[in-house]
């Protein structure tokens, strides 16, 4: 048997014990292509120690020839957060740190300088700069799908949700629905949404919700792409059907309208994301419950103005009328809206940093 990575030797007995009797487990051996140990048994093992030297050791510039490392130091002091953002590992909030560090300390002299960058390790400078140096050997032969976001349904392109300038994140519940027009650097464009005391009165209509939808898309603004938050309530609960129904006449009205066009060409502008992915992400979650996050909103609105490269942008002209909705008291917290923000936020750092 061979060894495909290289694994502390506590880690192989467990394994081998788990698997094999105590006659078998001293009579069997394998080889680990890790090193240079060669094939031992694995009774053995208890005095192997093959896991390779931590890479913080190793001096970055010494891995690269005096012109590979002009190269990548080239690129890291030259390129926009736009071109950076272009290259493998780069996405989301590393290009912007880059740019960031290098306009407070000047040009980067030494690839080791790029440890003083947030979110920068060893292992990561090392793929970073391989991908600078060989940026044809990636492998990415086919255009590659979202399959790793298993949350956003349908499957789109990657590379037409990167090219999108704007997206809608749309959030509805039993009184409103509520969006946010987010920019992919994350500026908010509008935020806002619309209130209907219509629903759920009476005998179902569907002329009534037909009336009200349409009323809340002519105020949404145009986009790319919709991202919808997906209803999270299960259809085996009886005393929650009308709940349900409601939920999913407006997700499936949403659907129609913002993407009419679809029946011509094909093309998927209304995505679903699931409630409890946006939840994880942000650590919003108790046991299988959400909380609000509310006062994550009241946060990122803050250090817009107190941070020089804040996560997200509120532009100033609009930013006293977002804060005094989330001051309100009673019901109308603006929940709604502020998870239509999160999940914009979501989508995005997802979209970024996928790889």
């Amino acid at each position: 048997m061979w060894a495909r990575a290289c694994v502390s030797a506590a880690q192989w007995r467990v394994l081998w014990r788990a698997i094999l009797p105590d006659a078998a487990w001293h009579q069997r051996s394998l080889r680990c292509t890790h090193c240079d140990e060669g094939r031992l048994s694995l009774s053995e093992l208890r005095h192997l120690d093959c896991t390779s030297p931590e890479l913080s050791s190793v001096d970055l510039d010494g891995l690269y020839t005096h012109e590979e490392r002009g190269a990548i130091l080239q690129v890291l002091n030259t390129a926009s957060r736009e071109e950076l953002a272009g290259i493998k590992l780069l996405r989301g909030r590393k290009s912007a740190n880059i740019v960031q560090h290098r306009e407070q300390s000047g040009p980067f002299t030494r690839l080791q300088c790029l440890l003083h960058v947030p979110l920068f390790k060893h292992k990561t400078i090392v793929k970073v700069c391989q991908s600078i140096l060989s940026p044809l050997q990636e492998p990415a032969k086919r255009e590659k799908k979202l399959h790793g976001l298993k949350f956003v349904k349908p499957d789109v392109e990657r590379k037409q949700l990167l090219a999108a300038k704007t997206i809608v994140s749309i959030v509805f519940g039993i009184r409103r629905i509520a969006w946010a027009h987010v920019d992919h650097n994350l500026t908010v464009m509008d935020w806002n949404q619309e209130e209907s005391h219509r629903y759920m009165k009476g005998p179902y209509q569907p002329s009534l919700y037909l009336e009200e939808i349409s009323s809340a898309v002519s105020n949404i603004p145009a986009a790319d792409f919709y991202v919808l938050e997906k209803p999270g309530i299960s259809t085996q609960n009886a005393n929650l059907f009308p709940v349900t129904l409601h939920l999913r006449t407006v997700e499936a009205m949403l659907h129609g309208l913002l993407c009419p066009h679809f029946p011509r060409d094909g093309q998927h502008r209304v995505l679903s994301v699931v409630r409890t992915a946006v939840g994880k992400h942000f650590q919003l979650m108790v046991g299988e419950a959400r909380t609000s996050g509310r006062e994550l909103v009241q946060q990122l609105m803050a250090d817009s103005v107190t941070h020089e490269n804040p996560r997200v942008l509120f532009p100033h002209d609009t930013l006293a009328r977002y804060r005094r909705l989330f001051h309100r008291a009673g019901p109308d917290r603006g929940e709604e809206m502020c998870d239509a923000l999160l999940q914009a936020i979501a989508f995005y750092e997802f979209l970024f940093n996928d790889s």
